[in-house]
């Protein structure tokens, strides 16, 4: 079984869930997880754990994300991007009497901490329903918002009703649902016209692989060369390597102290630690309870 991260290039068309179905059977195995749902239509990197480091997708889903999007002004749709049935437009006309410096101070104003109502056609569920199962039904209920924060965004080209940007945000951004918001509040409406997702914590998309580019890396037994260690992805933790006669206790995942390392080691309550056997082998990320003095398991990975 391959263990590790992989930065694959989502294709338009696939859902997440089709990329990793169809990775299970180039790579003949079951253990596959996604970080970080993408919409079919949008495209960029999707980074899949295989193995032991699915272990790490709750982890690294809460990583910041990176967009490039194209905002089509004048546009109102049921899915908040240009896939959808139109439910509002206005002339090209009006869009173009909107100050460019009244668009870029309405785009700005969304950097900070933004309460957003997600969209019906999302994969949120309330009260045990998909909301995109509902809105297919044509209901739409009441969502309550919640807190996302858009840390960056920056306008790279205005050519009306056309704008594209770069939006680097929080977990649960929904980027169609910003164009929605901004057009809404310039009062002519917007939808999202395309989507990239460009970065997503250590992973470019410059670096990504298509299935078919990773079918043949497979076959030719080169792939082991793009996939990141589980270790690796959390390399932000210091390391530590127990004694040989102490490796026992943390392969039944009981908790340490600091006598079982083999080098002396100072840490402040409750930081994080990747802990080694003896060997050298990957056992865990642990924390240091600085009360009791002792290493506690956080997430094992044997």
């Amino acid at each position: 079984m391959i263990d590790g991260v992989l930065n694959v290039y989502k294709e338009p068309g696939f859902t997440s869930f089709d990329v990793v179905a169809k990775l299970r059977g180039i790579l003949k195995q079951k253990k596959i997880g996604h970080m970080g749902t993408l919409d079919p239509n949008a495209v960029g990197v999707l980074p899949v754990c295989l193995g032991k480091a699915t272990k790490l997708c709750d982890m690294l889903s809460a990583q910041d994300k990176v967009y490039k999007t194209t905002m089509l002004l004048g546009y109102e749709t049921d899915t908040q991007d240009m896939t959808g049935t139109v439910l509002n437009s206005v002339d090209e006309s009006e869009v173009l009497k909107i100050p460019e410096a009244k668009i870029f101070q309405v785009i700005k104003s969304y950097i900070g901490d933004y309460n957003q109502v997600p969209p019906m056609y999302s994969a949120i569920k309330i009260n045990g329903k998909k909301l995109y199962e509902l809105a297919r039904k044509g209901e739409t209920i009441e969502r309550p918002a919640r807190p996302v924060k858009i840390l960056d965004i920056t306008i790279t080209n205005m050519d009306l009703p056309r704008v594209d940007m770069i939006v680097k945000c929080s977990k649960g951004t929904y980027i169609r649902t910003l164009c929605h918001d901004i057009g809404q509040e310039l009062g002519c409406g917007a939808a999202m016209e395309k989507l990239l997702r460009s970065n997503v914590e250590r992973f470019d998309v410059e670096d990504s692989l298509t299935l078919d580019q990773i079918k043949e890396l497979f076959d030719e037994g080169k792939l082991s060369e793009k996939i990141i260690p589980v270790d690796e992805m959390l390399d932000e933790y210091s390391k530590c390597v127990i004694s040989k006669e102490n490796t026992k206790l943390i392969y039944n995942g009981n908790k340490f102290g600091p006598s079982a390392t083999l080098l002396k080691m100072n840490h402040s309550h409750n930081q994080k630690i990747r802990v080694y056997d003896y060997e050298g082998n990957f056992v865990g990320l642990y924390k240091y309870d600085g009360e009791d003095k002792v290493y506690k398991p956080v997430k094992m990975f044997l």
